[in-house]
């Protein structure tokens, strides 16, 4: 026999029947981990198959039970149904899931609905965590006050409270921000159009707001593998929909009871314990104030999977990065764009560090930024990082960064300088050294410590060169007097030619005085350079 619609007034005259002899019944829709395939709760659904017309479409019947106000008789028919099929798999050691029945708008507005569901629940001995309570967009429209109310009831009573069909009316985001729900179920109707688009940017942006409202979404209406396949990629791992399995009778949802694994649904981010998130987006709180004045270039962003998004940046991060970039171009951009692949890996393995070490670690990167205004830059951009969140899989970072281009090109310039230098000394055997006064220690060059055996730190300079020979001892008294003439300030710079070394060649040896602020002689710069050997010199040597 196949389905007749039945009328309105069949509907009705029929109602008490059906639910005395169970034509109203309970069917049951898993709640999936997309990631793990385990279940981490179900959805009852109310079903009426009369004996002689077959099964009649909800779509149908509830409107005619919420007209007549015979809903409320319903759902707690639903509801007591529900109990006791928890009660059945307590007593039989079926593995039980949460399981969340519906409230309307006509429950809620219904007289002591929740103390008459209460009562209910008493009676089978149902652990309160057990039972969800899903309440549609819809109900909260025109009578928030009194539907917090009523939320505000059911959560000192221990009920977990989901948001049904979050986005298919039009003031969702006024509804939750003022109703305070556990979770809330997307309507994938938003992807109606193909995955992407318009709708799967709005659905990405609800995810990461969840996030923030520590509050977990399930998709629900998931009913293909690219459908769930995007959810996960954009944070939602949980799903509800005919991929994983249609609504199920009794019989068959305990034979999926007992073939799946179990979960519970995780919380959607965990914040260190001294932030909370509520104060850090108003921007009135001290998080905030702080956040934008107090410290310098910084910013928020998540890392999963090797994506970055960015959150939030302050004014002095738009002032970092230069190029007259605003933050709606920072945020809209992807971080990863200005990067090759050398800098890309350093900012990861910093990132993966952070996420280990639970600790505050730093890096360096080059970078390339472009803007309309300013064309394309080059930057280096010193990063300290700070893991502040979890939520699975994705990572919630605070970043500092401060810009040391200037810095690092002076550095460039400098070691290209001395470079340049050594490459010279090297061609000329120049030998150059730091004489302090006060002290009387020396500081010789590389170049002295490797041809000339010079240690490190000479003390009581320079007798040690002397004994060791470097100096010849027929030069000792000259010697002394040039230092005495630069060390007293007599001079402010002396040289001569002096034979060193036990092979004696002869080389400049010149001292360049230093004073301190006072115009005190403070120490001295030496520097020997060979003789070259020219016929005058060869001359001058034979004579």
């Amino acid at each position: 026999m196949g389905n007749i619609r039945m009328s309105e007034s069949e509907l009705l005259i029929g109602f008490e029947e059906a639910l005395e002899k169970d034509y109203i019944f309970v069917c049951y829709q898993p709640k999936i981990n997309h990631t793990t395939g385990r279940m981490i709760g179900a959805e009852a659904l109310m079903r009426w198959k009369d004996p002689e017309n077959g099964m009649q479409y909800p779509s149908d019947f509830i409107p005619v039970l919420e007209k007549n106000t015979l809903i409320p008789k319903a759902d707690l028919h639903v509801f007591e149904d529900v109990c006791k099929f928890q009660r059945k798999c307590l007593d039989e050691n079926i593995p039980a899931v949460p399981i969340s029945f519906n409230m309307s708008r006509y429950d809620i507005f219904h007289s002591d609905y929740v103390g008459k569901i209460e009562k209910i629940r008493q009676q089978y001995q149902i652990p309160v965590k057990l039972l969800h309570i899903e309440i549609t967009e819809s109900s909260a429209i025109g009578g928030s006050e009194l539907v917090s109310k009523v939320l505000n009831h059911l959560h000192v009573l221990g009920y977990v409270v989901e948001m049904d069909d979050f986005g298919s009316g039009y003031s969702s985001l006024n509804v939750l921000k003022d109703l305070d729900v556990d979770v809330i179920k997307l309507d994938m109707r938003f992807l109606s159009g193909g995955i992407g688009g318009r709708g799967g940017m709005i659905i990405s942006s609800v995810i990461q707001m969840s996030k923030w409202l520590d509050t977990p979404v399930i998709a629900e209406g998931v009913e293909t593998a690219e459908q769930a396949d995007f959810m996960k990629s954009i944070g939602c791992t949980y799903i509800q929909g005919y991929l994983y399995s249609k609504p199920l009778p009794e019989q068959e949802f305990i034979e999926k009871l007992r073939q799946i694994q179990h979960e519970p649904v995780s919380k959607a981010i965990n914040l260190i314990e001294s932030m909370d998130a509520g104060r850090f987006w108003n921007p009135q709180s001290l998080e905030t104030l702080i956040f934008n004045h107090y410290v310098g270039g910084a910013a928020i962003f998540t890392y999963q999977d090797g994506k970055l998004t960015i959150l939030r940046v302050n004014q002095k991060y738009q002032t970092e990065l230069g190029m007259n970039l605003c933050e709606k171009e920072i945020l809209k951009a992807d971080p990863w764009d200005g990067f090759d692949e050398h800098n890309k890996a350093v900012y990861e393995k910093t990132i993966k560090k952070a996420i280990q070490s639970h600790d505050e670690e730093s890096c360096e990167t080059w970078r390339t930024v472009c803007s309309k205004i300013c064309g394309e830059d080059r930057i280096c951009i010193r990063t300290d990082l700070r893991l502040i969140g979890r939520a699975g899989e994705e990572y919630i970072f605070y970043a500092m960064v401060r810009n040391i281009t200037s810095e690092k090109k002076r550095y460039a310039e400098l070691a290209e300088s001395e470079r340049r230098f050594r490459f010279a000394s090297e061609q000329v055997n120049i030998y150059a050294w730091e004489y302090e006064f006060s002290s009387r220690i020396m500081h010789p060059c590389f170049r002295c410590m490797r041809d000339l055996n010079v240690p490190p730190v000479v003390e009581n300079y320079p007798e040690p060169l002397f004994d060791s020979g470097l100096f010849p001892m027929d030069y000792y008294d000259s010697y002394h007097e040039m230092l005495r003439k630069i060390e007293t300030g007599e001079v402010d710079s002396i040289e001569a030619v002096i034979p060193l070394s036990v092979a004696r060649i002869p080389f400049h040896v010149r001292y360049t005085l230093e004073r301190d602020e006072n115009g005190k002689p403070l120490k001295a710069y030496g520097s020997a350079a060979m003789v070259v050997d020219t016929p005058e010199h060869s001359e001058n040597q034979e004579k």
